[in-house]
C-alpha cells in the first residue's frame, strides 16, 4: 500500500536532487499538474446559489393560486347572472345585482391580467434558468478534468452501487405508503397550503375601520347556511357593540346588510361589549374578549343574552399579551378566539407560561366551561395571528408587507409541535388583524387594514 502511494506521488511530482556540499542535500519539488482554479469554483458556486434563490416553491405556486382563484370566481359569476335573469324586474334589486356582477367581472379581469403577466415572467425565468444550467453544466465538466485521481468519479460509482444495493434489498419487501398521516383525524386530509386571495373587498365602509373580523358560522341555523358576519371595531380601534349580518357573500361585497345590526349593548364600550379584533361566530353565538376582563364572552344572537367564561389566573389581558412582530404589536389581541370542525377554541398566554401560547377548548355548555388545555413552547409576541383547523393550532409570523408565513403547528391529538410548516400567505395589505378558519368551505378569512380577504385552505 505504501509503495502504491509513493508511485502515485511520483507520477504527480518531479523530484530533482541537488548536492551543494557533503553536509547538505536540497530537493526541489516541481508540481507537474495544472493549478486548480479555485476562483472559478467560487464563481460556479455563486451562480448555483443565485439560481436556487430565483427558483423558489412560492414562484411555482403563483400560477396555481391565480388559476384556483379564477376557478372559484367563474361559477360564482354564472350563479349571480342566473339570479339576475330570474329576479330582474327593473327595480332596485336588479341594480344591486348588476353592481355585484360588475365587481366580479372587474376582479376576474384583474386575475386574468395578473395571470398573463405571471405567465410571461415565468417564461422569461425558465429561459434564463435553462441557460444558466447549461453554463453551469459545462463549467462543472471542465472543472472535473482537474480530478486526475478520479476521486469524484469513484464517489459517484460508490453512490450508484449503494443505491442499486438498497433497491435490491427493498425490492422483495415493498413498503406501502399510507395515503393519509396515521394520526390525522381531519376529514379533508392533511393541511398542505393556502391559495388565494379568493375574495378581496373593502365592503360597505371602505377604509373606515382598520380593525375587525369577518367570516361564516360553522354551525348555522337552517336557512342561514350562506350568511356572513362582520364585526368592526368602531370605537378607538378597540371596541365594538354590534355584529352586522349579510345574507350572502355578494351582499357583503356591495354592502347590502339584511337583517342588519344585532346590538350587544347601546353603549360602546360597556360591560360585556367587544374588546379587540379576535372574534368568531359559532352556533348563532358570538365569542369574543369581554371588555376590560380576562374572560371570554358569549353573546346569543337569538336570546340577546351574555354569558362569561373566566380564564385561568395570570391570563394576560388589556393589551399586555398581544400578537406582535419586530416593528409593532397589535393592540388588544390578548385573547384569540378560533373555530374549526370541533367547535370553539381560545388562544391566550399567562404569566405562569412566561408569555408562551396556551390553547384551551371552549365547551358549549350552559354556562360555558373551559375544557382541555395545552401549553406550547412558542412565544406569543413572536406570533402575528393564530387559527385552528382539524384540531391543529397554526401560528403565523410577519415576513414583510406582502407576505405572512404559517410557520408553526401544534397537533392537539398527538401533542407534536412543528416550527417548519413553511406555508406563505400573499397579503393584500401589510397587517392581518384577525384570521378565522371556516370549516364550512375550508376558507381562511382575514381582516386586513379595513379590507376583507379570504384564502382557500388546501388539504390532501
Amino acid at each position: 500500500m505504501k509503495l502504491r502511494v509513493i508511485v502515485t506521488l511520483c507520477a504527480l511530482f518531479t523530484i530533482t536532487q541537488q548536492v551543494f556540499s557533503q553536509d547538505k542535500c536540497t530537493c526541489e519539488l516541481t508540481n507537474s499538474e495544472k493549478a486548480f482554479p479555485h476562483d472559478k469554483l467560487s464563481t460556479v458556486e455563486g451562480n448555483a446559489s443565485k439560481c436556487n434563490s430565483n427558483i423558489t416553491p412560492q414562484k411555482t405556486l403563483e400560477l396555481e393560486i391565480l388559476l384556483l382563484g379564477l376557478e372559484r370566481r367563474l361559477p360564482q359569476l354564472q350563479e349571480d347572472v342566473s339570479m339576475l335573469e330570474r329576479e330582474d324586474d327593473g327595480d332596485l334589486y336588479a341594480v344591486l345585482s348588476l353592481y355585484v356582477i360588475e365587481n366580479e367581472l372587474m376582479e376576474i379581469k384583474q386575475l386574468i391580467d395578473r395571470l398573463n403577466s405571471t405567465t410571461k415572467a415565468h417564461q422569461g425565468l425558465t429561459a434564463d434558468t435553462t441557460k444558466q444550467l447549461e453554463d453551469l453544466s459545462a463549467e462543472m465538466q471542465e472543472l472535473q478534468t482537474y480530478d486526475t485521481m478520479q476521486v469524484v468519479k469513484r464517489l459517484e460509482d460508490n453512490h450508484r452501487l449503494k443505491r442499486d444495493l438498497d433497491q435490491c434489498k427493498n425490492g422483495f419487501h415493498p413498503t406501502i405508503q399510507p395515503t393519509q398521516p396515521p394520526h390525522s383525524k381531519c376529514p379533508h386530509g392533511e393541511f398542505q397550503n393556502i391559495t388565494g386571495p379568493r375574495v378581496y373587498t373593502a365592503g360597505e365602509y371602505p377604509g373606515s375601520y382598520k380593525y375587525g373580523a369577518w367570516g361564516r358560522d360553522p354551525k348555522p341555523e337552517a336557512g342561514k347556511e350562506s350568511w356572513y358576519w362582520l364585526v368592526m371595531l368602531t370605537s378607538s380601534n378597540r371596541y365594538a357593540n354590534y355584529i352586522r349580518l349579510y345574507s350572502s357573500l355578494s351582499s357583503l361585497i356591495v354592502g347590502l346588510s339584511i337583517p342588519g345590526n344585532v346590538q350587544i349593548h347601546s353603549s360602546n364600550p360597556a360591560t360585556n361589549t367587544i374588546q379587540g379584533p379576535n372574534i368568531v361566530l359559532y352556533g348563532e353565538a358570538l365569542y369574543y374578549n369581554c371588555y376590560n376582563l380576562d374572560a371570554v364572552c358569549r353573546f346569543n344572537l337569538t336570546t340577546k343574552t351574555i354569558t362569561n367564561l373566566q380564564l385561568p389566573k395570570g391570563t394576560r389581558f388589556n393589551s399586555k399579551g398581544n400578537f406582535c412582530h419586530l416593528e409593532e404589536c397589535y393592540p388588544f389581541t390578548d385573547l384569540d378566539l378560533a373555530t374549526d370542525e370541533s367547535g370553539v377554541w381560545v388562544i391566550y398566554t399567562t404569566s405562569q407560561d412566561f408569555g408562551n401560547l396556551v390553547l384551551s377548548k371552549v365547551e358549549e355548555d350552559e354556562p360555558m366551561t373551559l375544557g382541555q388545555t395545552w401549553h406550547t413552547s412558542v412565544y406569543k409576541q413572536g406570533v402575528t395571528n393564530t387559527f385552528m383547523a382539524c384540531g391543529v393550532l397554526y401560528a403565523t409570523r410577519y415576513v414583510n408587507k406582502t407576505m405572512e408565513e404559517i410557520f408553526y403547528a401544534f397537533d392537539t391529538t398527538t401533542g407534536v409541535e412543528r416550527f417548519n410548516v413553511g406555508v406563505f400567505i400573499n397579503k393584500m395589505s401589510p397587517n392581518i388583524y384577525s384570521l378565522n378558519y371556516s370549516p364550512v368551505d375550508q376558507m381562511l378569512h382575514a381582516y386586513c387594514d379595513s379590507f376583507m380577504v379570504s384564502y382557500k385552505v388546501l388539504f390532501w
